[in-house]
């Protein structure tokens, strides 16, 4: 049957007046969220960059050890230095794009998390084989997308300075083992996550490749440097 005219209205305004209500309950739970949401913002914005400035330092910190050590492991007679315990540290340094930096043993998260490391199951730099490096996009390798054909990468270890010259870069897929492959001269390959600055676990991996183009023996005056 028809609902009356008159009543109409009353049922609107009896809603109304719930709505109101509740409105009015949720009110203080509304200011206290108004007051305090930005102040929760920016705690939490100041712990994270304290989480990213603390990583940080702890790289920079790890970076100058490995560093002294790897004076005082070339300082040395190259006979001592040979049975030095810091005998497996070495150094790539890209002047294109400003690395310099010592390679550990290992690409586990707490080698990668102070510096570039080497794929144990790959060749070491200068011998026949693919020697494979890999670090973060957004530390040490945040700009090897910068390198192009012919660029110099040079790796010392063992007194040995080594010379490789970019070959090219591509990127593939994180399950793509090609680039693993062993090679019959000395090559080198750097492997990195890309895009380099997407946000959250990137896709893909960025990959260069480089061959051996010279060696020579590290005079002891640039090793003490």
């Amino acid at each position: 049957m028809p609902i009356p005219h008159n009543r109409i209205p009353i049922r609107i305004k009896a809603s109304g007046s719930a709505f109101a209500r509740h409105r009015a309950r949720l009110a203080p739970y509304y200011e206290r969220v108004r007051r305090w949401l930005p102040l929760s913002l920016m705690v939490m914005g100041l712990f994270l960059l304290g989480y990213v400035g603390s990583e940080y330092y702890s790289m920079f910190r790890e970076q100058k050890r490995l560093h002294a050590a790897w004076d005082q492991q070339n300082a040395a007679p190259r006979n001592v230095a040979a049975a030095a315990p810091h005998d497996d540290l070495m150094r790539v340094q890209i002047e294109r794009i400003g690395l310099d930096a010592i390679v550990l043993e290992g690409t586990a998260r707490k080698q990668l998390k102070v510096g570039p490391g080497r794929i144990i199951a790959s060749a070491l730099p200068g011998e026949a084989g693919n020697a494979v490096i890999t670090a973060h996009r957004d530390t040490f390798f945040r700009h090897i997308y910068e390198l192009g054909k012919g660029d110099p990468i040079i790796v010392r270890r063992n007194g040995e300075i080594l010379t490789f010259a970019v070959t090219g870069k591509k990127v593939v897929s994180p399950d793509d083992l090609s680039v693993l492959k062993a090679t019959a001269d000395p090559t080198l390959t750097l492997i990195t996550c890309y895009p380099t600055y997407y946000i959250g676990p990137a896709p893909e991996r960025l990959v260069v490749t480089a061959k051996l183009a010279s060696r020579a023996p590290e005079p002891p005056a640039i090793a003490q440097k």
